[in-house]
């Protein structure tokens, strides 16, 4: 497993896939994704988990959050977003947030996430904001 920085061109694809399949492939762009910082799970030579964050001073927001279906339940997410935090920790990040899936709340929760605000909705996907105190590892 080699995770490493890539393009948000190159995350695109997995992006849309997993996250948004049903949806035309700009739905998966962010505006900011020119400024954001992404990163990518490569199994050999195949991308198979891609990542963004964003980086606002000291908070930084995680975006697209994605595993290849075949991919999943493996800990290759998990590493990803180890590798993030301990990125954020190395740039004296001290706060980190998402909007999380529903369905992916106990992922994040597993890895230190706290779930924070009401459920909402983003195409009829239900969703919660969840954050991550990242100054304990501001060492």
């Amino acid at each position: 497993m080699n995770i490493t920085q890539i393009s948000a061109e190159d995350a695109l694809p997995i992006r849309h896939q997993v996250l948004w399949p049903d949806k035309p492939i700009a739905f998966c762009c962010v505006d900011e994704d020119e400024a954001g910082i992404h990163f990518g799970v490569y199994l050999g030579q195949q991308l198979v988990s891609v990542t963004s964050i964003y980086i606002d001073g000291t908070q930084a927001r995680l975006r697209k959050f994605a595993t290849l279906n075949d991919y999943q339940g493996q800990g290759i997410g998990t590493a990803l977003i180890k590798h993030v935090l301990a990125y954020l920790a190395r740039c004296k990040i001290q706060y980190l947030w998402c909007d999380a899936r529903e369905s992916a709340c106990l992922f994040y929760e597993r890895l230190g996430f706290e779930v924070f605000g009401e459920r909402f909705f983003k195409s009829n996907v239900p969703y919660f904001k969840m954050s991550i105190n990242l100054k304990s590892l501001n060492k």
